[in-house]
């Protein structure tokens, strides 16, 4: 009698211990959901995260920039990837929870030791917490794409004024396209104007402003993010604001059409952005360890190599850098050398400045 007692207590610890198991005697899975920005992951990465980790279902969701990701993040998900202005607005406002570096050996071991030396904000206490809260995935540069068969630019250029002055003044009629984000074509328009990418001076802004507006009504730019790699493509674009590995993507897609007559060149003028876009847990998780692995899983390095490759951006694993061909980790435009990135500004953020370029961009997008 004690035996059946005992079996029966037993199988009902089992029962207890979680519903770890199924009617079909397979461990129940834990669902792990992430949010991260569109055509921002290889195809087959989260099939074989599922494969070296089966206790985990991947529930994978997307945005389209950092603004569009903020409001939603009351809907609860394990691991989100903003860009580094956003990271530090989320440690601010308690919006993500500490990483556990000591459940992440391949990111202690091949993370770039330059992104520990990086100011993200002006504001120093927030700027020596990121590594605290976040895990760089990928980094990039804001430039131009221009078709140089249509467009002419002095060779080498790194002059703002000479570069955008292809979106915000041009000379013949051919299609522009401007990202659907406020920083970043704010960011052009100052950067156009001699100004920082992160002026709060009500003259330089109300410059800004009117000259998008400007823009909006003489040129008709094409406002978008992913769809924007498929018009410059296909050659509906003559040029575009673009990510450094959106240019990449571009380059690609342009061969896969057969656009022989796209001669397409990226350049990168100083005083832009440079961004980094990192993961992170939020406070609301509610699988911190399968957070911790994916997050783990993303640094191995053929991992980080397909995400890379696949996606475009620059990656911040050395080993996976170290396995790309040398035309593209020796170009100074997606790996900048310590002189380019002097020249480069990241985006901060407070709340005054969210609110300030939140106003300008919703009074550029609802101009004629």
């Amino acid at each position: 009698m004690k035996k059946v007692r005992k079996v029966i207590a037993s199988l009902a610890a089992l029962v207890m211990a979680g519903s770890a198991i199924l009617p079909c005697g397979c461990a129940k899975k834990q669902q792990l959901v992430i949010y991260n920005w569109g055509e921002y992951i290889a195809e087959d990465t989260i099939a074989k995260f599922e494969a070296k980790y089966p206790q985990y279902d991947v529930v994978y969701r997307t945005f389209e920039t950092n603004e569009t990701m903020y409001p939603n993040l009351e809907n609860g998900y394990d691991v989100i990837i903003p860009s580094e202005y956003m990271v530090c607005r989320l440690i601010k406002e308690d919006w993500i929870q500490p990483i556990d570096w000591n459940k992440l050996p391949n990111v202690t071991k091949y993370m770039d030791p330059m992104f520990r030396e990086v100011q993200y904000t002006d504001d120093a206490v927030i700027s020596n917490q990121v590594l605290d809260y976040a895990v760089p995935y990928l980094f990039c540069t804001v430039g131009l794409v221009y078709d140089a068969n249509k467009i002419s630019l002095p060779e080498d250029t790194t002059d703002p004024e000479e570069i955008w002055n292809v979106l915000f003044n041009a000379e013949s009629d051919y299609g522009i396209g401007m990202y659907d984000s406020m920083r970043e074509s704010i960011g052009s328009a100052l950067n156009y104007l001699g100004y920082s990418i992160n002026s709060m001076d009500e003259a330089q802004l109300q410059e800004a402003l009117e000259l998008l507006i400007a823009q909006k009504s003489a040129y008709h730019p094409a406002y978008g993010v992913d769809n924007l790699k498929d018009k410059v493509a296909a050659g509906e674009l003559a040029a575009s604001m673009a990510w450094s590995g959106d240019h990449i993507v571009m380059l690609e897609r342009i061969e896969e059409l057969g656009n022989d007559d796209i001669d397409l060149q990226f350049v990168l003028p100083e005083g832009s952005n440079w961004s980094v876009d990192m993961m992170c847990v939020p406070t609301n998780c509610k699988n911190y360890d399968g957070a911790m692995d994916f997050i783990d899983f993303m640094y191995d390095p053929e991992i980080a190599l397909e995400n890379c490759e696949y996606v475009g951006y620059s990656t911040p694993n050395t080993a996976a850098k170290d396995m790309l061909d040398p035309e593209v980790s020796g170009n100074i435009y997606y790996y900048p050398t310590e002189d380019v990135f002097a020249t480069l500004e990241v985006y901060y953020t407070s709340e005054a400045l969210e609110e300030k370029y939140t106003e300008i961009w919703n009074t550029v997008k609802a101009s004629a």
